[in-house]
């Protein structure tokens, strides 16, 4: 099941924002509001979702999940392809507007599809997992290391299936086969939770939940009943849909429907401090700072190494690697977690993942390097060989796109590099970086699996979730305002400077666990 969620999940997601650059007129502006729309909704509603996932059952979560995000993908890969198929007659209705009514609800839609994406992930990897691995620390890791997996392999091939039917077909036929996909994943996805639910009987097990109506009545009836002094006394909703501590003196004026939505701002903030709370609170904070970096092996770098000569094939080739080398980290760490403690664990994987980004800084300052600190536009622009300067869809964009950032919108003529040094230092510390940063985040993972009680475990998540997304914002930013490639060496100190203050918050939390443990024995 996670690994038709996962595969469709990378096919939409690669797809969406190949589908919105054709859809403007091959301009990047509707995947830019489409990845903000994504990131801020996430960032708002993150505590939201994980609250929703902590207050109902584990199998009407993870099936109204699953049904949301396959149905929302459904509808929208039909509205696009009815778009594709009609675009200059919709052009004509209403002067133009019924486009934009169509942009709008295609990117409402996935935005709904990749929240409920988030509530499954939520649910199934952050507590379906742990319950059916029934606490053992040894099977949890062995299984979170088996998903990481099969999430590396489907980041590989998932787009590359939906790419070739693209390219070989049309956008209208890749809508097609991503639609017929997710009916056909829906089926089987939803037969096999329902039976995992049915084997684990320990998964139907759950604090009684109270509907918020009746929360709303019994706080009515208790402030009616009660003199005025025992109204002014707030009620705890630990057993209800809301975990607020609004003054039920203050809600009982309110109509019903203001009530739920200041029950909605306190779930939110409860939710932020429960967070803050929590004893891996620096560890989780340590993993959302790695967030922030233009070290990814993402279609930033993919694009500035493009304008430094790289060919297409042989960065096809390098993504096959980095897969590879994601894989050895979830070795290394069920390994390293059974000799070591998973702890320790964390500290030998963030040591090893600075260790190969050095690399990475040592590339900005190696030959070849386009780095220009007088932010003079275009200095260093290079050709691209071999028909490299080809888009890796054919009769698509010259853009290169990532999620919907721009590095370099045009590739100018001129003279090859002067030396390949930089370029390969940089995909070297990238690519061996990766070992050590799969291996982090399995540890930050379990962490947060282990030590996150039950019935905070999806709002905490869910938090954890909004904190990543605000720190993937501040990455945007960062392309967005040094685009160039030769500010693309500025764009690595600072990824390199945010993934150490990340490493050193979890070195903190380290220290902290380790004293608390001596002083414990």
């Amino acid at each position: 099941s996670g690994a038709l969620s996962m595969w469709g999940d990378r096919m939409w997601h690669f797809a969406i924002s190949v589908f919105l650059i054709e859809l403007y007129g091959r301009n990047l502006l509707l995947t830019a509001v489409f990845g903000l729309v994504v990131a801020g909704s996430v960032l708002l509603l993150g505590a939201l979702i994980g609250d929703w996932v902590d207050r109902n059952p584990r199998n009407k979560v993870a099936h109204a999940s699953l049904f949301i995000q396959n149905i929302s993908v459904t509808i929208c890969s039909i509205v696009l392809m009815l778009v594709f198929s009609y675009k200059q007659r919709i052009e004509q209705i209403w002067d133009g507007w019924l486009t934009v009514v169509c942009y709008t609800v295609v990117i409402v839609l996935a935005d709904v599809a990749n929240l409920a994406s988030t509530a499954l992930t939520i649910a199934i990897q952050r507590d379906w997992i742990v319950v059916i691995t029934g606490y053992n620390r040894g099977h949890l890791a062995g299984m979170n290391a088996t998903m990481r997996r099969i999430d590396q392999v489907t980041t590989i091939l998932a787009p590359l299936a939906v790419g070739q039917v693209m390219t070989l077909a049309s956008n209208v036929v890749g809508c097609g086969f991503i639609l017929g996909w997710n009916l056909v994943s829906l089926i089987v996805e939803f037969f096999f939770l329902s039976r995992v639910y049915r084997i684990v009987p320990a998964l139907s097990v759950k604090p009684p939940v109270v509907d918020v109506d009746q929360v709303f009545l019994q706080r009515t009836k208790r402030g009616r009943s009660k003199g005025e002094d025992n109204v002014a006394q707030p009620l705890a909703l630990t057993e209800g849909n809301c975990n607020s501590s609004v003054d039920p003196s203050e809600s009982t004026n309110l109509p019903l429907c203001f009530w739920r939505f200041r029950c909605l701002v306190s779930t939110c903030k409860d939710g932020w401090r429960a967070y803050y709370r929590q004893p891996v609170f620096l560890a989780g904070m340590g993993l959302a700072f790695l967030y922030t970096t233009v070290l990814g092996f993402d279609c930033i770098t993919t694009g500035y190494a493009y304008t430094q000569g790289i060919s297409g094939s042989l960065l096809s080739l390098l993504m096959g690697v980095s897969a590879i080398a994601g894989l050895m980290g979830t070795v290394m760490f069920t390994r390293l977690r059974k000799t070591y403690g998973l702890v320790n664990t964390g500290i030998i994987s963030s040591c090893l993942h600075l260790g190969c980004l050095l690399l990475c800084v040592f590339s900005v300052f190696a030959p070849g390097s386009p780095m220009d600190l007088s932010f003079q536009r275009e200095k260093h622009t290079y050709p691209l060989m071999g028909g490299s300067n080809q888009p890796l869809l054919p009769d698509r964009s010259s853009i290169h796109w990532t999620n919907n950032t721009v590095l370099c919108d045009n590739v100018h003529s001129g003279t090859a590099p002067e030396s390949y040094i930089s370029i390969i230092l940089l995909f070297l510390g990238v690519i061996t970086a990766r070992i050590g940063l799969w291996s982090f985040d399995l540890t930050v993972t379990q962490l947060l699996q282990e030590n996150i009680c039950e019935s905070e475990r999806g709002v905490v998540n869910g938090v954890q979730s909004s904190m990543n997304y605000l720190m993937d914002l501040l990455h945007f930013i960062m392309v967005i305002s040094a685009p160039q490639p030769q500010h693309f060496g500025i764009l690595v100190i600072i990824s390199v400077l945010f993934i150490t203050t990340g490493h050193t918050m979890y070195f903190l939390y380290a220290h902290k666990a380790k004293k608390k443990r001596r002083l414990d024995t």
